[in-house]
């Protein structure tokens, strides 16, 4: 099925030295850029994580430190990919758990401050799982009618892009309204609420250190806006301050501000607090 699009998307997929978001970097990006027109662009390519590639992870990828030795490292391309990527919405599989934020860690290092959260962010993997919870294997077999080892190579980001990719359209002509008879086994062909699907938390910053919470009135009831929708604000998740405003407590303790600040967070989670502070700021 053609996707019904109103701003490009980035399928993607990336290989990396390992699961740290703050320690581990990218060795491999691919992604194919889809235009409402219909138009594809495919890009693959290596990335000098400026670190040793773990063995168990060049066997398991395939892409060893011969292989990236001459590629350029993120921030070389950081630039160039924030203007390929700008505007656009972004799917992949496990992307809103994994890709996105290792993404996001990336820009943030090679000095861009890349808004995500402008974004919808589309999770192909979390789509599946509500649907049927299986891996991309039996994904591409479910929606595509073929083995996955037939048409391609495991672990190559590429070829797991392309296999995302058509999983993705092979979910929405199963899902279609008309296909299915149950409500909740529809979904429309619209990004907003394939993003929307997508969502298995109420994180603010990737990692989850802040969260969103319904506002409350005195009697403990949802206090909703204009729309109906309940009103949300930040939280701490962690740490002496969980389950309080994260405002509330960069006035009360401005210090706590700093120290997460010079502490081993991620760069998400200190560029959502800055954000949040210099709001807070400017309302004064």
């Amino acid at each position: 099925m053609k996707l019904n699009l109103t701003k490009p998307l980035i399928v993607f997929d990336l290989e990396t030295t390992g699961l740290d978001l703050v320690k581990d970097r990218v060795i491999q990006i691919s992604y194919i850029k889809v235009h409402p027109d219909g138009n594809e662009e495919r890009k693959n390519f290596y990335v000098n994580p400026g670190k040793p590639i773990p063995a168990e992870v060049a066997q398991l990828t395939g892409i060893s430190d011969d292989d990236v030795k001459n590629a350029p490292l993120f921030k070389d391309i950081a630039k160039d990919l924030e203007n390929k990527f700008k505007g656009c919405d972004f799917a992949g599989f496990n992307s809103n758990h994994f890709d996105i934020p290792m993404l996001a860690e990336e820009f943030l290092r090679a000095g861009i401050d890349f808004d995500f959260s402008k974004c919808r962010l589309i999770d192909v993997q979390t789509i599946f799982h509500k649907m049927e919870r299986r891996n991309l294997a039996a994904a591409y077999k479910f929606y595509c009618g073929r083995k996955m080892e037939e048409d391609f190579t495991a672990h190559k980001a590429d070829e797991d892009t392309e296999a995302t990719y058509r999983v993705l359209q092979g979910e929405l002509d199963m899902y279609a309204p008309g296909k299915q008879e149950e409500p909740e086994r529809q979904l429309n062909n619209d990004m907003d609420e394939l993003a929307e699907f997508s969502k298995v938390n109420n994180n603010v910053d990737f990692a989850g250190r802040i969260i969103w919470k319904e506002m409350k009135d005195k009697d403990g009831n949802t206090l909703t806006d204009a729309s109906g929708k309940p009103r949300m604000y930040e939280v701490f998740n962690f740490g002496k301050y969980k389950g309080w405003g994260v405002a509330d407590v960069l006035h009360r303790d401005p210090g706590y501000y700093s120290w997460m600040l010079s502490s081993d967070f991620t760069y998400n989670t200190k560029q959502v607090l800055t954000r949040i502070r210099l709001r807070e700021f400017n309302k004064n």
